[in-house]
């Protein structure tokens, strides 16, 4: 397991409003994520009879990969059960690492019905994800090491799922001299803990980006480290997982997975309640699916007005298209994709429709490409 740096980001310190920002990178974790801290911790206390039986736990992501990951090392059997429908990515790379991987169940919750069938039928330990003490104080040494090296922190933004994590951060965070104020993030749809503390009825559902985070059950022994020490758990929506994503590729050169980009997104959705403060951030994760990445960096994209996309019609005679494509390269635009469409869509026989995709350098830019193409003459909709 890596001692992984804890990094400055001026460029995206000044980009979120923030007087500085310290990124942990468990990103650079050997199963890139922080899981294995924990999963080592427990198993580095098993006794030499639970070794001989081996361990079992149930995980669709990190923690499975962690868990097999060390238990190979330390040559101790290890099962992983993971709902059918699990990504075979994920499922692979458990695999690779020595794992018996075990497909059951829809969800995580009718695959913890195989784990216990399991565990009584061969007698293997349990490797709980979160709800662990010994997996609490191991996910607690990131921010042993991130306070170590940075003291002066004034907030710690830490992403919330089963709990381990941020219970473990508030344990670490104990008894030094300038200990930091902690805060929790969750993203919508999924916010056990937020619902908890709250005292309401916990409530979840829904897709996300952010899926290491999406836990409908908080762990008790999390739960009630963070009552006590987490001064609050902040709700992100989607679209700013997405945005904080493409802000650490493009601002920090980094890539993080959504829960990962967690704590960005919080201090991107909450601005007023971070600025001029020294914010410190665990990228908890870099397992990113690469057709995922590239689609989320696409929408942002589009967002920001760096990629337009509009429709026009136009007469259907020689010259157009070229009279189009030379307004646009006059503005400075650069058209990525061209449909041109007679048959179907336009509404004469005289016409034609034609779609484009166009690469802007800012939304300004953009709004300039627009106005070249409106100079035409030409019905010009945005879609």
């Amino acid at each position: 397991m890596l001692r992984t740096p804890a990094v400055p980001s001026p460029a995206l310190a000044q980009r979120l409003g923030v007087g500085s920002l310290v990124l942990k990178l468990e990103t650079l974790q050997r199963t890139g994520s922080f899981k294995e801290r924990g999963a080592l911790n427990r198993l580095l206390l098993l006794s030499e009879e639970e070794r001989r039986r081996g361990v079992i736990t149930l995980s669709a992501g990190n923690h499975a990969q962690g868990v097999a990951y060390h238990a190979a090392r330390l040559g101790i059997p290890a099962t992983v059960v993971m709902p059918r429908h699990t990504p075979n990515a994920k499922v692979a790379r458990t695999r690779a690492h020595g794992a018996e991987v075990v497909l059951a169940g829809e969800t995580l919750v009718e695959a913890a019905e195989e784990v216990r069938r399991l565990q009584a039928e061969r007698g293997l330990v349990l490797i709980h994800p979160y709800d662990d003490a010994a997996v609490i104080a191991g996910q607690g040494t990131a921010t042993a090491e991130l306070l170590d090296d940075h003291p002066d922190l004034d907030v710690l933004v830490v992403p919330v799922g089963g709990g381990g994590l941020i219970a473990g951060a508030a344990l670490a965070a104990q008894g030094r001299p300038n200990s930091p104020r902690l805060i929790g993030v969750e993203v919508e749809g999924w916010t056990a803990c937020a619902q908890r503390l709250a005292g309401e009825p916990v409530r979840v559902g829904g897709t996300t980006i952010a899926e290491g985070i999406a836990v409908r059950d908080i762990g008790e022994a999390p739960f009630a480290i963070i009552r006590e020490h987490v001064e609050r758990v902040l709700v992100v929506p989607e679209t700013a997982i997405e945005t904080a994503i493409g802000l650490l590729i493009e601002e920090a050169k980094l890539v993080a997975e959504g829960a990962g980009a967690a704590g960005i997104a919080a201090v991107l959705a909450h601005a007023p309640l971070f600025a001029g403060l020294r914010v410190g951030t665990i990228l908890c994760g870099a397992n990113l699916d690469a057709r995922i990445l590239a689609n989320v960096l696409l929408r942002n994209l589009v967002r920001d007005g760096r990629l337009l996309r509009v429709s026009l019609d136009i007469p259907d005679r020689p010259g157009v298209l070229a009279d189009i494509a030379g307004r646009i390269a006059r503005a400075g635009g650069n058209i990525i994709e061209v449909e041109h469409q007679r048959l179907f869509a336009a509404p004469s026989v005289r016409a034609a429709e034609l779609d484009l995709l166009i690469e802007a350098r800012d939304g300004a830019h953009g709004a300039e490409i627009l106005e070249a193409l409106e100079g035409a003459a030409l019905a010009v909709r945005r879609l």
